[in-house]
């Protein structure tokens, strides 16, 4: 019982030596703007991209459909809530109009890295804003909206939904 004890012990104190040079930058007022504006997003493009190459198959898949949400206009305007890095680009379909949100406007340099991959999407703005506060959004002004891998990280699922159907225009049965 000791040993296990001691082990405990051990291992919170390597932790607390990991985690120290946070505490120090937390405690400066440093943490929160460096996660912000340089970690998150960096390591949000990392992550995306191995996640990408492993869901690669299942998102063509998700994304295949979305040409048979365009207006009787002939335009696809997609309005994609938490878009990150754009990560979701390479699956839209040609031609197709996007407004990106994301409540991190620090987003914005990944951002026009994958615009710059992917020019067969005509990017129209980035909006910061938060997916239950659309409000940026007209009413009834896109065909569809793209929310993968937000839904978990918004304060209301309910209050982001309500924004969707908002922001979706009518369709005429």
């Amino acid at each position: 019982m000791e040993m296990t004890e001691a082990s405990i012990l051990f291992l919170r104190a390597c932790l607390a030596l990991l985690a120290m040079p946070i505490y120090l930058l937390s405690f400066l007022g440093i943490w929160e703007p460096f996660c912000k504006k340089i970690f998150f997003p960096f390591f949000l493009e990392k992550i995306c991209a191995i996640h990408e190459r492993k869901a690669k198959k299942q998102k063509q898949e998700l994304f295949r459909n979305l040409p048979d949400f365009t207006s009787p206009s002939g335009e696809l305007r997609l309005l994609e809530i938490g878009t990150g890095n754009g990560a979701n680009f390479q699956f839209y379909p040609p031609g197709c109009k996007v407004t990106c949100t994301d409540i991190n406007p620090n987003f914005q340099q990944g951002l026009l890295r994958s615009m710059n991959k992917n020019q067969h999407v005509h990017y129209e703005q980035f909006l910061v804003a938060a997916g239950e506060d659309l409000r940026q959004v007209p009413s009834g002004s896109v065909d569809a909206v793209i929310c993968t891998l937000v839904l978990c990280s918004v304060h209301s699922v309910n209050d982001t939904l309500k924004e969707v159907l908002r922001v979706l225009r009518p369709v005429s049965i």
